[in-house]
């Protein structure tokens, strides 16, 4: 990991007139193979280099990117770095963290698989593997959209002008597979993935083909609903969606900008009792695990919300001063800039059973896919389509689309009146299954 070049650039900052600066360097391949019908679709292999760059001249500042790391490019993007943080307007909070805060020994998280690479052929192979899987466990899975399988390395770094300088690497590893079940003239797709860091963890490409398979299959002979207001239980992949929502409102941009339905919210009830929400940065081997944040600073065990209480916001270090508080270390670096970003993100799981939840519903609905972007972060009004199963005297009795499930976010989140035991970490955000006691689900 080039983290000389990054010291350098900084350095010609500081040359050119830069009070202090900070950069961020991401070195990283990818690989990526899709099959469609047994036949490969498309193959992929990529190199790239990010380097993130932000001077400051006093509360003044200004950030540049570039995949481009020769000499030129690097003395050109740091000249008009420099440039411009003399011509831009000072803002108060603006500013490293204190260099007394930043990291001082970046833990081993086992974040990189360290065994041999496969070859093309066998990485091909295993997404082929998992679309038969999912074609031969039923006549009525006629084609498909394909499978994939994917990898990634990648190195990090982190310098500041204070002379700080750290790194860590990552891989991770997946498989996705969307067949087609048809009956009738009537055709239903569906999807299952799974991802990790060390390939070894994958599940089985074939397990994976036969769940997508299995997803497929309920949906055939979809109905549509009148509407109702009824009990709503949402399946692990769309209640992380839930918890997805609620860290965006919580998190220091929303804030500041006034566009967050919780705003002013700490330290008061926002959700039922059942509901505890946590961000852990230091889980061995997760998907979202980082030894340290955007800025340098340790990452750790943040308690967001706890038994319904808001306890704490998201914030990166201009975010927190702009509100008057302190940094959370949830800064993200993606392009030029910084950002507040998650990294394990998971709603415990309570002692209730998928099956006792669905159980404990006479008449209601059961979600296993959200279409649509449809949450208002300022207000928290929430309506998105939806596709999933009727549940009737406690049992999955047949498949349901073109509904629509709305509410208000603070409102379902207070009528959580069931969490599942059956969180598993295999996604950056992560839910259990969850009962709602009542929303509309508006159909035809």
């Amino acid at each position: 990991m080039n983290i000389d070049l990054l010291v350098s650039v900084l350095k010609r900052a500081a040359q050119r007139g830069a009070t202090v600066a900070d950069g961020y360097l991401v070195e990283e391949s990818r690989f990526g193979a899709s099959v469609r019908m047994g036949e490969i679709e498309t193959l992929s292999h990529s190199r790239e280099q990010r380097l993130a760059l932000r001077v400051f001249a006093g509360r003044a500042s200004a950030a540049a990117s570039t995949s481009d790391l020769s000499r030129d490019s690097l003395e050109r993007v740091v000249d008009e770095a420099t440039a411009l943080a003399r011509i831009t307007a000072e803002d108060p909070h603006a500013g490293l963290p204190e260099p007394s805060a930043l990291i001082e020994r970046v833990p081993d998280l086992d974040l990189e698989d360290s065994s041999d690479d496969l070859s093309p052929e066998e990485k091909i192979e295993i997404a082929r593997r998992a679309e038969a899987a999912a074609l031969e466990s039923d006549p009525r899975i006629t084609n498909s959209e394909g499978a994939e399988y994917s990898d990634r390395r990648a190195h990090y770094a982190y310098a500041t002008s204070h002379g700080f300088a750290r790194g860590y690497a990552t891989t991770s590893f997946g498989i996705s597979v969307a067949p087609i079940a048809s009956r009738n003239g009537e055709m239903q797709r569906d999807y299952w993935y799974s991802a990790a860091r060390k390939r070894a963890r994958l599940e089985d490409p074939a397990a994976v083909g036969r769940i997508a398979a299995t997803r497929a299959l309920r949906r055939l002979g979809a109905r549509k609903m009148k509407t109702v207001e009824v009990p709503v239980v949402f399946d692990p992949d769309t209640a992380a969606s839930l918890v997805r929502s609620i860290a965006s409102a919580a998190s220091g941009p929303s804030l500041y900008r006034r566009a967050s339905f919780l705003l002013d919210r700490l330290g008061t009830k926002i959700a039922a009792p059942a509901v505890t929400i946590v961000d852990d940065a230091l889980i061995p081997a997760a998907l979202g695990s980082r030894p340290f944040d955007g800025e340098g600073l340790a990452t750790g065990r943040a308690v967001l919300v706890r038994e319904g209480v808001l306890e704490s916001y998201l914030l990166d270090t201009y975010s927190a001063r702009k509100l008057g508080l302190q940094s959370t270390h949830h800064a993200g670096r993606d392009g030029s800039g910084v950002s507040v970003s998650t990294s394990n993100l998971m709603l415990l799981p309570g002692k209730t059973s998928p099956k006792e939840l669905i159980g404990s519903v006479q008449n209601g609905f059961y979600v296993t896919e959200l279409i649509g972007f449809g949450v208002n972060g300022v207000t928290g009004d929430y309506s998105r389509g939806a596709v999933g199963l009727w549940i009737e005297n406690g049992e999955l009795a047949y498949p349901v689309e073109e509904v629509t499930v709305a509410g208000n976010l603070l409102e379902m989140l207070a009528a959580i009146d069931g969490v599942g035991d059956d969180l598993v970490l295999r996604d950056r955000t992560v839910a259990p299954t969850v009962r709602i006691g009542r929303m509309v689900v508006a159909g035809t």
